[in-house]
């Protein structure tokens, strides 16, 4: 059967289109402000090129942003009790903009190339070099990645109106802005891992802000009653992603102007007026918390729609300085020398030269990606804590101190010293690794997140998916059935680690920034699954006995030791490629510095191995302790009747026995 139409209420263009062209033109005045199309003094591509880029850019932040959106408003935010047609508007209008998306990421590869080649589009031979080099330069390739993964979730949700196809095109959706982070303005900063790091969040809370918005604003006539829950719930999308967009903001602004006399410069008065664009979209945000969603609940529709017009059109403006922003050149005092040594040319990161006395305390180097990871973490679990405790329900103190000391660990594993000479040194990587693997998780999976979610976030009762939902969801998926169960957690924990560094992934984790942060999120959550089936308390997959999770954790206790063994004994150097042409002054010998890792992956094993244990035994005895109880009070209601009747049946047998 085939899918009801699902025709645009009328006049539903304008909205997005208002944003497109705010977008657009903003993008023309701030790149005549920043002289950011000038023609260079040699090599000059031509206006055609120097022109489009920012422009198309423009265009490609905005279908981005309308992708987002609309599979934002699909999947989490329009109730299930509206007609269908409003997700089939949404997922189709996504479709729409996604393939736009895609279009201009094509674009982007041919006029990035013209400008990076120096020669106009269509010279002879241009075409033939573009597809010579476009997978071997990065800037070109991840676009061509971003693409391909646009391509599969236009394919998925075109024309979808299920719910989990939504919200799996919106979080693929977000997956394809992240190679762009690599290439953007900041990523060639000196310090590569903040601003790849800032860049990225920025385009994730962007998009899902303005696309958001614009999403509803288009859908908003069909929505009847439910638009008010619905702005609600964007309000609360929103006042997160402001959060992210302004402190992400800060880092990128400080990493691209590093003094306050750079705002003077063309490159400073652009980002000043971005800046003051942001902080009046967050009063826009707060008059619409405020005010607008009330005059909706009570029938209002013109207001809403004057303001929220207004609101697109200087989203729009902060899309165009942005654009125009990527394209002019920052002060010439800000661009530094990078570091000829081949430590910065291999891992992208300063040599930090020789540990000094005392460096497991003073050697530190935040990672804002992580230090904010963890500080979400802790802010969101102790206002589910104190949600709990201001409607009278207990929360448990010692859950909370185990989840922030689990975060705090989690931090220092990741800015401290381990976090510091790991990048350079296997040993110290090792230590990281053992301690975000096996250390962090024995605090972590205690604090019961999934438990205390489930208490203090409200259910929804119009089918959305909410963050409960989601939670549920995931508890009960057939994917976290395998995944949790003890046999597959156990091999996931051991083999992938062993697949991970005899595998050209363990350099290239080491090379690259992607790389590094799959890997600390590979060794997180496999040393959180891992932990959570021996010990968690939290709901899942049935558990197994507890005799059979000591087995599995013997077993693979044993095997990483054997793991460590093999480090101590080998005699080639994994990641040759990395740690083989480093030529550290206080690594002189990288192969006995492995051998050292693998000392540190045997002997770190221990302690975690007996916590685990000693609490599968004490849980073991409390269910036993708990199942005798509970057999107490049957019998003292039943008067023991499950007792008389097995001595009665063995007395039948007995007189059976006789008879015979």
């Amino acid at each position: 059967m085939s899918a009801p139409s699902t025709p645009a209420p009328r006049g539903s263009a304008i909205w997005a289109g208002s944003l497109l062209v705010a977008t657009v033109v903003a993008t023309v005045l701030a790149v005549v402000v920043g002289s950011a199309a000038v023609a260079y003094e040699a090599g000059d591509p031509g206006a055609l090129v120097r022109w489009g880029i920012p422009v198309v850019t423009a265009v490609h932040d905005v279908a981005a942003a309308l992708t987002v959106g609309f599979l934002l408003v699909g999947a989490f935010l329009v109730p299930e009790t509206t007609r269908t047609r409003r997700r089939l508007l949404a997922s189709r209008a996504a479709s729409l903009a996604g393939s736009v998306w895609i279009l201009t990421l094509l674009l982007l590869v041919v006029l990035t190339f013209a400008d990076l080649a120096g020669v106009p589009i269509g010279q002879e031979g241009f075409w033939t070099q573009l597809v010579s080099v476009v997978w071997n330069l990065q800037i070109l390739r991840m676009n061509i990645i971003s693409a391909v993964v646009v391509l599969v979730v236009v394919m998925a949700c075109a024309g979808s109106d299920s719910k989990a196809v939504l919200a799996w095109g919106f979080f693929g959706s977000w997956l394809a802005l992240l190679p762009l982070a690599l290439t953007g303005h900041s990523a060639a900063a000196l310090d590569h891992m903040t601003g790849v790091n800032a860049l990225g969040v920025h385009l994730l809370a962007a998009t899902a802000w303005v696309g958001g918005l614009a999403a509803l604003a288009v859908m908003h006539r069909g929505l009847g009653p439910h638009l008010a829950p619905a702005l609600r719930r964007y309000s609360s999308v929103a006042a997160w992603c402001f959060a992210g967009v302004l402190g992400s903001g800060v880092v990128l602004a400080w990493t691209n102007i590093a003094a306050w006399d750079n705002l003077r410069s063309r490159y400073g008065l652009l980002l000043l007026v971005k800046v003051v664009l942001g902080l009046l979209l967050g009063v826009f945000g707060w008059w619409q918390r405020r005010t607008f969603v009330r005059k909706v609940d009570e029938g209002g529709r013109a207001p809403f729609a004057r303001f929220v017009l207004g609101e697109l059109l200087v989203m729009g403006a902060a899309f165009g300085v942005g654009a125009a922003i990527s394209r002019t050149p920052p002060p010439t005092n800000v661009l530094v020398e990078v570091p000829s040594s081949m430590v910065y040319a291999l891992s992208g990161y300063p040599d930090p030269g020789a540990p000094p006395s005392g460096a497991w305390l003073t050697s530190w180097n935040v990672d804002w990606l992580w230090l904010a990871v963890a500080l979400v973490a802790v802010g969101v679990y102790l206002r589910w804590a104190l949600r709990l405790r201001a409607r009278g329900d207990r929360s448990s103190v010692l859950r909370t101190i185990s989840w922030v000391v689990g975060w705090a660990a989690f931090v220092y594993f990741t800015s401290g010293a381990p976090g510091v000479y790991g990048k350079v040194s296997f040993s110290w990587h090792m230590i990281e690794h053992m301690g975000v693997a096996m250390i962090v998780p024995l605090f972590l999976v205690p604090g019961a997140p999934i438990t205390l979610a489930l208490r203090a976030l409200p259910a929804r009762t119009d089918k959305t998916l909410g963050p409960r939902e989601l939670i549920l969801a995931s508890v009960h998926s057939r994917y976290l059935r395998v995944v949790a169960n003890p046999a597959v957690a156990a091999a996931l924990f051991f083999f992938s680690m062993a697949l991970f560094y005899y595998s050209p992934l363990f350099e290239l984790s080491m090379s690259t920034h992607t790389g590094h942060v799959l890997m600390m999120i590979h060794f997180l959550l496999s040393g959180y699954v891992f932990v959570w089936v021996l010990i968690g308390v939290d709901p899942g997959p049935k558990r197994w006995p507890p005799l059979a999770l000591l087995v599995v954790l013997f077993v693979t206790i044993s095997f990483h030791a054997f793991f460590g063994v093999i480090l101590t004994e080998s005699t080639t150097l994994l990641a040759g490629g990395f740690f083989g042409w480093l030529d550290l002054p206080w690594v002189p010998d990288p192969l006995a510095d492995q051998h050292k890792g693998g000392e540190i992956a045997w002997g770190v094993g221990e302690a975690p191995t007996l916590v685990l244990a000693v609490t599968v035994a004490v849980q073991w005895m409390r269910s036993d302790d708990r199942e005798t109880r509970r057999r107490d009070r049957r019998a003292d209601r039943d008067g023991d009747a499950e007792l008389e009747a097995y001595n009665a049946h063995l007395a039948a047998l007995g007189r059976t026995q006789d008879q015979g």
